[in-house]
Parts: C-alpha cells; sequence; structure tokens
C-alpha cells in the first residue's frame, strides 16, 4: 500500500506546537484595515489555537 499523503495546503496554514495543539492564523487580516480598530488589529496578527473538535481531523491532513 502507497505512503498517504499530506495536506500542502494544510501543512502551509496550521503548525503544530510542542504540547500537541494545532496552531492557527486568524481571518479578516488581510486587508481592509481603515475600518478595524487599532485593538481589533493587534488581536488579529497573534496566533490562535484550532478548537479541540476540529483538531484532529486537522493533524490528520498535516500529518497525512
Amino acid at each position: 500500500m502507497p505512503k498517504m499523503k499530506s495536506n500542502r495546503a494544510a501543512k502551509k496554514r496550521f503548525k503544530m506546537t510542542a504540547t500537541g495543539k494545532v496552531k492557527r492564523g486568524h481571518a479578516f487580516a488581510s486587508h481592509k484595515f481603515t475600518s478595524k480598530s487599532p485593538d481589533r488589529k493587534r488581536h488579529l496578527r497573534q496566533a490562535g489555537h484550532v478548537d479541540s473538535v476540529d483538531a484532529k481531523r486537522v493533524q490528520r491532513l498535516i500529518q497525512g
């Protein structure tokens, strides 16, 4: 049986942390910054974590 391939798009979007959580970037952080408050823009720069419900599915995509 051939090896499973990892999903390359998912590999570029998600990273695993040392504790096994899945790190992700925030949405709505690419353009139209004039309508967003400085607080909101600052929080969008920080990484978030994938919810535990979806984490297992994302890990499967990353590892292949």
